[in-house]
């Protein structure tokens, strides 16, 4: 095969087969084809786009160029779920435990931080000991024995998706939904699982922000994950304001665990709790969704799902004394409240600005070799459609550099929109595909 000849083929908005496909994906992961000439191959599928076959054969071949885990040995159904991610959502930390309590095994490995939107890993590792890079060993050895495994990609795990991704972070291609899929398929099937819930967001804190283009790649993903014989169930989700009220790495551990002990928190607790009544109902302990939301339910009244995160969370190294007790964590050098000069109802909310605020304040990386500060972030007091007044706090802000407070203070401002009229509250799911 010629390299040029299928660049070519795909710039002319040809359909290449499954044998060119898995020729450029080889080739570039074993480094015999040139970063230019994989970039221009990615700027032909970008702007020619991949069909439903071509996408679930880049999926097999970015798959294929690491190891597949086999947990067919470890009995009980398997069932992961993944979020495109968003301000404040920490569901991973609450439905992991949940689930695993319910008896269906939960073989998670998660990522890091994006841009605006915070990462499951960065989350763990915030908990004082929690360890997330683990060998595939060791992974097989959690799950057999306590049912859940939360670590991060290997470098055995379709390493072809991390050299393609790091090309695509800079030749304008990120954007791309069979590309999105591939690269999120890729790493889902490598770990074992069964089936799948995708959490596939749209608004303003959502890389999506369109509703149809969050169907879309909720289609394509619910579609590859059918080529290779997977049960999935995909919702769209509204990311116009933030999951939860807190939104940092240990801020965000801290509202999990107060959810886990049965608190009720606004959208989060609803969310988490249909993600894991469709895992449930996925992993064969419920006879439908609704039947697993109130196993979940119940798992969380009894305590048993708290106690289960206590058990993962020792297992993977860490102190759960933080956990028992959360106020003996370290607290921020620096605090401040926020109100505005303003009265009415929120109308709205630019959640990409909140997000940014709480990576202002050090709770993400602006640069790749960006240090995260565990305790930064924001509390986020309103919910669109709330009624506030000219003394209502609207944010608290947590930080250890006194000058990061006024860029996200000024964020947060501009983010909030308020009107004398009542305005009504957030539809949370928008839709199901599956």
């Amino acid at each position: 095969m010629n390299v040029l000849e299928i660049i070519k083929r795909k710039r002319d908005g040809k359909k290449l087969s499954q044998s060119e496909i898995e020729f450029m994906i080889d080739n570039f992961t074993h480094k015999k084809i040139p970063s230019y000439q994989f970039s221009a191959f990615l700027m032909a599928a970008f702007l020619r786009g991949l069909d439903k076959r071509e996408t679930a054969w880049i999926t097999n071949a970015m798959l294929y160029s690491g190891e597949v885990v086999d947990l067919s040995e470890i009995p009980g159904r398997k069932v992961d779920k993944h979020s495109t991610g968003g301000v404040g959502d920490k569901t991973s930390l609450i439905l992991a435990p949940v689930v695993t309590a319910a008896g269906v095994k939960v073989p998670m490995i998660s990522g890091r931080g994006l841009g605006h939107t915070g990462g499951t890993l960065d989350k763990l590792e915030s908990i004082p000991g929690f360890r997330t890079q683990i060998s595939l060993k060791k992974y097989r050895a959690l799950i057999k024995k306590h049912g859940l495994a939360l670590i991060g990609q290997t470098k055995e795990i379709a390493p072809a998706d991390k050299e393609i991704y790091a090309l695509r972070d800079v030749t304008g291609t990120v954007e791309s939904i069979p590309l999105i899929t591939a690269s999120i398929m890729s790493k889902k099937l490598a770990e074992g699982a069964e089936s799948f819930v995708f959490d596939v967001k749209t608004g303003s804190g959502a890389f999506m922000k369109k509703l149809n283009d969050a169907k879309t790649l909720a289609t394509s993903l619910v579609s590859v994950a059918k080529k290779f014989k997977k049960k999935s169930v995909a919702y769209i989700t509204d990311m116009n304001e933030p999951l939860g009220n807190y939104i940092g790495n240990w801020l965000e551990v801290y509202e999990s665990l107060k959810v886990l002990q049965g608190e009720y928190v606004y959208n989060l607790s609803e969310l988490s709790e249909l993600l894991s009544g469709t895992m449930i109902w996925l992993g064969g302990k419920a006879k439908s969704v609704d039947e697993g939301i109130a196993i979940a339910k119940d798992l969380i009244k009894s305590g048993k799902a708290f106690d289960k995160f206590l058990e993962i969370a020792e297992a993977q190294g860490a102190d759960v004394s933080y956990l028992k007790n959360p106020s003996k964590y370290p607290k921020s050098k620096f605090g401040e409240k926020l109100v505005l000069n303003k009265s009415g109802y929120v109308k709205s909310i630019d959640n990409y600005e909140i997000g940014m605020a709480a990576l202002e304040l050090g709770a993400g990386r602006m640069k790749a070799e960006d240090k995260i500060e565990p305790k930064a972030g924001v509390i986020f007091n309103v919910k669109i459609g709330d009624k506030i007044t000219k003394n209502s706090v609207v944010a608290e802000l947590f930080t250890d550099d006194k000058t990061r407070i006024d860029g996200a203070k000024k964020r947060i401002e501009s983010a909030i929109k308020v009107s004398k009229d009542k305005v009504k509250k957030v539809k949370l799911i928008k839709a199901q595909i599956s």
